[in-house]
Parts: structure tokens; C-alpha cells; sequence
């Protein structure tokens, strides 16, 4: 417990190798429960309360919880950005990828979401593309890098704070891999991302040092007729060379974030 702020059951059993198995690792656990030692978050995760703590006062790491009761999770969206440490701003929902899906888990200061790994990345090799490793409490969380989240965001701006959030999170990146960047493309593969992130990278090309080739080659994918930067969205104004319909209040951002 003292290197294990958040465990799950089955980590427990194997940690513990209790006579009886997973039935006797619950029975040494639910002393603990009753002693005020350990808070039960959900079925089969439980988070060990700091000394001097009371249980009602309590409020386990969401990330941590996520990680234990999904031992696949990759965190994504804002998630991932809060963990690479360039969220602009808190945010109270966890998003996670992982092979099976489970309902929402609500904690009393934030909700997890899980969703199931991208179609086109649900293979051993894919779904790990573009991740890293970083280290919280002790606990080595599986997180989307700079290049997939960047994508990822703008495949589904709502999970990652808004366009406004992700523009102004992602512009604090210090570097860009633009070849892992482009087989990210290659393996989601929709006009609408390949424009989408031609024009992030335009309006951030001398932060990132981004070769005019490499927009070139993005610019050959854009969508035959004009789309919206969100499916939802409303008006806004035409990036023409990405053949993309700008949020206005996005484009005078990244305008003056560049400058």
C-alpha cells in the first residue's frame, strides 16, 4: 500500500499470493476497508488513504483509477495533455483507450471515460503508435504523444477541451516528430484530419519548424469540397488551401499565437 496509492483487485492478489487466491486476497482487503485504511473507488479498485485523511474527506487520483481498472488504458484527448504537462487549462473528465469498453466511472471530483481503442488503430502494433511512457505517483501511465494527441484532438475536438483548448495546449509543445505525425495520418486516413492538421501546422510552421514539402504533401489529401474544422460547427471562415471552414474565433487565435 505504501508504493500503490491505487490498486486494483487483481493486482492485489498477485502482489499479496493470499491462501485462496483472489476470495482470501478480498477477505485481507476487506480489513483493511473496515479500518478506514482503504477506500473501495469502484469494483475491484481500491485507493489507500494517506494518514491523517478521513475517508469522507478523501479524493483518489482519477488517473490512477483509471489505470487501475483498466490495465490497457492509454490516456488520450485532454487527459493526455494534462499528463505531457501542456494543458492550458484543468479539465474533470479522464479519457482513456482500451480494448474493452466499460460504462463511465463517476469519482466525487472528476468522471473516466472509456473508450475503445480507434477502429483504425485496434491491432497490437497501432494501438501503441505515437505513445509514451510518464511516470505519476510512482505508477507508469501509457499516454498518447504530442503527434497523436495533436490528431487525435482534432478528430474529436470535444474530448480535448475544444479546438480553442487544443490550439492553445498543443502551440506549447517544444518539437513535433513530423514522420510519426504522418504515419498517424496514414493510418486514420481521412481528408478531413489530413487538411485539419496541414492547417495547425501552417499557422504553427516556425514554431515547428515545419518544411514547406511536408504541407505540400498534406495539402494533396485535403477534401475535394469544403468542410468544417468541427462537424458541428457553424460559419467561420475558409482556410482555402485546406478547403476547411475555420472557427473565427480559432483563426484569430492561432493568427496571433504565431506572431
Amino acid at each position: 500500500m505504501a508504493t500503490h496509492p491505487v490498486f486494483s483487485l487483481e493486482e492485489a492478489t498477485l502482489a499479496l499470493a493470499p491462501p485462496g487466491g483472489r476470495r482470501g486476497a478480498v477477505q485481507r482487503l476487506k480489513h483493511h476497508l473496515a479500518s478506514g485504511r482503504l477506500f473501495l473507488v469502484s469494483r475491484g479498485v481500491y485507493a489507500v488513504v494517506p494518514a491523517g485523511v478521513t475517508g469522507a474527506a478523501f479524493r483518489p487520483d482519477p488517473f490512477l483509477v483509471a489505470a487501475a481498472a483498466r490495465r490497457d488504458a492509454v490516456f488520450a484527448y485532454h487527459s493526455a495533455l494534462e499528463l505531457l504537462g501542456v494543458a492550458y487549462s484543468a479539465w474533470s473528465l479522464v479519457s482513456v483507450y482500451t480494448a474493452r469498453r466499460r460504462g463511465r466511472l463517476a469519482l466525487d471530483s472528476a468522471e473516466i471515460a472509456f473508450h475503445e481503442d480507434p477502429l483504425a488503430l485496434r491491432t497490437h502494433r497501432a494501438r501503441h503508435l505515437g505513445t509514451r511512457k510518464v511516470e505519476r505517483r510512482g505508477r507508469m501511465l501509457e499516454v498518447a504523444g504530442p503527434e497523436r494527441t495533436l490528431v487525435e484532438g482534432l478528430r474529436r475536438p470535444a474530448l480535448a477541451g475544444g479546438v480553442e483548448e487544443l490550439l492553445q495546449s498543443t502551440g506549447a509543445f517544444p518539437t513535433l516528430d513530423l514522420a510519426l505525425l504522418r504515419e498517424i495520418l496514414v493510418w486514420y486516413d481521412t481528408a478531413r484530419l489530413w487538411a485539419a492538421t496541414g492547417w495547425v501546422l501552417e499557422q504553427r510552421q516556425r514554431s515547428f519548424s515545419v518544411p514547406d514539402v511536408f504541407l505540400d504533401d498534406l495539402e494533396l489529401r485535403r477534401p475535394t469540397t469544403a468542410l468544417y474544422l468541427q462537424r458541428a460547427q457553424r460559419g467561420g471562415r475558409l482556410a482555402t488551401r485546406w478547403n476547411l471552414v475555420i472557427p473565427e474565433v480559432v483563426y484569430h487565435l492561432s493568427a496571433a499565437d504565431e506572431r
